[in-house]
């Protein structure tokens, strides 16, 4: 399982630092694109990486906890806006949704061609 943290915690790495070049994404972004496509090219087994992956989802809950103190800890300010906070949650959540559909339906099509059906 080490093994494994240690090859998440390289991608991380290597994202953070082209993150540092000016790319326009954060780099804990760009170490998943970078493993994702690692794993797709099969550079890295997904096996390796299994067990701390898992360990990583099975606690996930453990690492929102510094997020619940920090909104616990600003409430005050948050309550005073609380309005703009609503509206950008809403509208920010609907965009992402519209997109995702978007971007499903184009690939959704472009995998259909390429197994020779009809779109």
């Amino acid at each position: 399982m080490l093994g494994g943290f240690a090859i998440i915690l390289l991608f991380l790495f290597a994202g953070e630092l082209i993150g540092c070049l000016g790319v326009p994404l954060p780099g804990n972004v760009i170490g998943m694109i970078l493993l994702t496509a690692a794993l797709a090219l099969r550079l890295v087994k997904a096996a390796w990486i299994r067990p701390a992956a898992e360990f990583l989802v099975d606690n996930l809950s453990m690492l929102f906890v510094p997020a619940g103190v920090g909104v616990m800890a600003y409430f005050d300010v948050i309550s005073r806006a609380w309005l703009p906070i609503a509206l950008s949650v809403v509208v920010s959540t609907l965009v992402v949704i519209a997109f995702t559909g978007v971007v499903f339906e184009r690939i959704a099509k472009v995998a259909c061609r390429l197994r020779g059906g009809k779109s």
